[in-house]
């Protein structure tokens, strides 16, 4: 499986606090300003951008806005060919001269799909930047598609395919995208479905780089190096692209005034930003062969919720999902929707411990402390460009009897959790916990270069700025008690009109979803 976008809102990292420290909130040291950066627009509209900050490593990284969610019925899983395709054969190089240079580098380079972008990314002793940019844009701009390796990569996709259809953890996060979003946009699969397998070709691949990788849709993003430089080797290897003229074909994709109902709040617009997480994975549950495969531009990607049981009597644990659409990367809510995340938490019932582990989660003290026979309840938050998935899981041993384990016992427990968000006040020291590894969680990750770019390269490409680690602490510390429980009820409060996206699997159904939760909203 290849490594997925940063997780730096999803799961709170690990984080030592000294016992006679307070647990409330704190800020960054204003002895670290955040570092400066950089951003040169091309004549053709690629956007060149740098933080220059010191270390023995360089990181250089191309983000196309591009990926599954602007896949059509007839282009679906080409967004995974391209990313498994990356760094062979091309028009210049042979697929032993591409290994030999990547060797050379001696960093790592690879290529990774998301749903809303797709990376292209190398970190390299600071000498390596013009090759890795070369080995870059040689894989961009001149793939050669070979037929041999076309095949080779179909075999190597049906078996990734068999791989995470065997595992619950990877493949229900997406079948719980493809239910939410009634499989289409955001709701299309990250991996190529097994029936699209051996229509994926050349001419298909070609295709959709000539319509999604343009030069206004792309951001070459570097850390560890002078800009100029970077904005040369840019324009050497990128200037020729033509930007697109009005007969391109172009995503549609809401804008903040094209929220959901349920989802408008009176007058906060701006700019956060924050990582996505997302998980890769795929599997038969996602393709439906009777859609129509006339389209050739993705329309806007709808919330529609719903629900889906997947049948399998040998699975070893049930598994249950519960989500509700939140706001997208633009909205200044998702601040508040992510320290709810980190106030929920949760995880596996066995951990080693320690400080900063989340142990004093609600998922852990309310849950996990209290039913053995669940194996793991955590909540997640899936962010993009206009909307979002905030939800629950558990996984748990299943059972019959008097203290039956399925999902209809789980599943009011799970809503109980949400209910709290809605009517019950959070004492302070455990709100400023939450903020406080929700920070530390954003700081930590960014200590890495290779994130440091990536973070840098997919803000640029969604905000056209780097939004500086100061600010969006300023935004984390802003949330207090009362916001948490209007932005609950904004997402799934009783006035709402917020529709669940449930997804079982096991041996058992949930039953009536619905009306536990009316009971609980």
């Amino acid at each position: 499986m290849r490594r997925a976008a940063v997780h730096s809102l999803r799961n709170s990292a690990s984080r030592r606090v000294p016992c006679h420290r307070s647990i409330h909130a704190t800020k960054p040291s204003s002895a670290s300003p955040d570092p400066p950066v950089q951003i040169t627009t091309l004549p053709n509209g690629i956007r060149v951008a740098t933080e220059n900050t010191p270390g023995h490593f360089s990181s250089l990284g191309l983000y196309v806005d591009a990926g599954s969610r602007y896949e059509t019925p007839a282009t679906l899983g080409v967004s995974h060919f391209l990313d498994r395709m990356a760094f062979k054969t091309t028009k210049t190089r042979s697929e032993e001269d591409m290994a030999a240079d990547i060797d050379g580098l001696g960093g790592q380079i690879l290529c990774s799909s998301a749903r809303e972008s797709i990376m292209y990314q190398s970190s390299h002793f600071h000498e390596g930047t013009p090759l890795a940019m070369s080995l870059i844009a040689d894989t961009v701009l001149d793939p050669a598609f070979l037929p041999e390796e076309i095949a080779a990569q179909r075999e190597a996709a049906r078996y990734e395919l068999r791989e995470v259809s065997s595992k619950p953890e990877m493949i229900l996060p997406e079948v719980l995208h493809h239910v939410a979003y009634g499989g289409q946009g955001l709701g299309n699969s990250l991996l190529c479905p097994e029936d699209r397998i051996d229509q994926v070709d050349a001419p298909m691949m070609r295709k959709f780089m000539q319509t999604w990788y343009r030069p206004e849709r792309m951001v070459i993003a570097g850390a560890g190096m002078e800009h100029d430089a970077l904005v040369e080797l840019t324009a050497k290897h990128f200037a020729h692209l033509k930007d697109a003229d009005a007969t391109k074909p172009r995503a549609e994709v809401r804008t903040s005034q094209q929220v959901p109902a349920n989802l408008l709040q009176s007058s906060q617009q701006s700019s956060p930003s924050f990582l996505k997480s997302l998980t890769r994975s795929a599997s038969s549950y996602l393709y439906n062969p009777q859609q129509d495969p006339a389209s050739s531009v993705p329309s806007q990607s709808t919330y529609t919720g719903g629900h889906r049981f997947i049948h399998d009597p040998t699975t070893e644990f049930n598994h249950v999902y519960l989500a509700y659409e939140g706001v997208g990367i633009h909205d200044d809510d998702v601040y508040t929707v992510a320290t709810m995340q980190v106030l929920l938490g949760g995880g596996g019932s066995f951990s080693a411990g320690g400080p900063g582990k989340g142990m004093y989660s609600r998922l852990y003290t309310h849950i996990l402390n209290h039913f053995p026979q669940i194996d793991h309840c955590a909540s997640f938050h899936h962010i993009y460009t206009d909307s979002s998935l905030f939800g629950l899981f558990a996984s748990f041993i299943p059972s019959s009897g008097r203290q039956a384990n399925n999902p209809a016992h789980i599943l009011p427990h799970l809503v109980h959790q949400l209910s709290l968000l809605l009517y019950s006040n959070i004492p302070e020291q455990e709100l400023s916990r939450a903020k406080n590894q929700l920070k530390s969680s954003l700081m930590m990750a960014l200590e890495s270069r290779a994130v440091e770019v990536e973070d840098l390269g997919r803000q640029v490409l969604v905000h056209n700025r780097k939004i500086p680690v100061s600010e969006m602490c300023d935004k984390i510390d802003a949330v207090d008690a009362m916001t948490v429980r209007r932005v609950a009820a904004r997402l799934f409060g009783p006035r709402s009109a917020a529709k669940a996206s449930v997804v079982v699997m096991g041996r058992e159904d949930v039953g009536d979803y619905r009306g536990v939760l009316r009971k609980y909203g």
